[in-house]
């Protein structure tokens, strides 16, 4: 990888920063008032954390060789329908998502709730540019994005 391709962001370099940094501040975020923390609410965190972790670690699995840290497919990638990418076409930002959301109940933190925000508006912006580069290296990624939702299984 040359400085010039990182510098011009040419497989997406830039977005791998902005969502290590968002993931970090989400788990860095401060704590609510503990004695004010309804355990329900804790109890969906943990469990929205466990879903996302599993959603994430199943969709680098399904990856296999195809698996890259940048948005920029590789050259002799190919294009994953099945497992759970017959149910959402990025999981692994669907499972972090979950997982940010997850953390700010579980842990019980209105700023850690702001970031995972933005951090899924930050993910669909971020797959929109990956689609582009999905649809001009794959022919039938017209199909999969019209049968399978982006972000969230079954919803968008």
């Amino acid at each position: 990888m040359s400085v010039k391709s990182w510098l011009h962001n040419e497989r997406g370099e830039w977005y791998v920063i902005v969502q290590i940094v968002l993931l970090t501040i989400v788990m860095a975020s401060p704590k609510w008032d503990a004695q004010r923390l309804e355990t329900p609410i804790v109890i969906v965190g943990g469990i929205l954390c466990v879903i996302g972790a599993c959603f994430s670690l199943i969709g680098v699995a399904g990856l296999g060789k195809n698996l890259s840290p940048y948005p920029k497919p590789k050259e002799e990638s190919e294009l994953i329908e099945r497992g759970v990418y017959s149910i959402v076409r990025h999981p692994i930002y669907c499972g972090l998502i979950l997982f940010a959301f997850g953390w700010s109940f579980a842990w019980g933190s209105w700023s850690a709730f702001f970031f995972a925000v933005a951090l899924f508006i930050f993910f669909d912006l971020k797959s929109r540019k990956e689609e582009v580069w999905l649809d001009k290296k794959f022919s039938t990624y017209q199909d999969y994005r019209h049968r399978v939702r982006k972000l969230i299984p079954f919803i968008y």
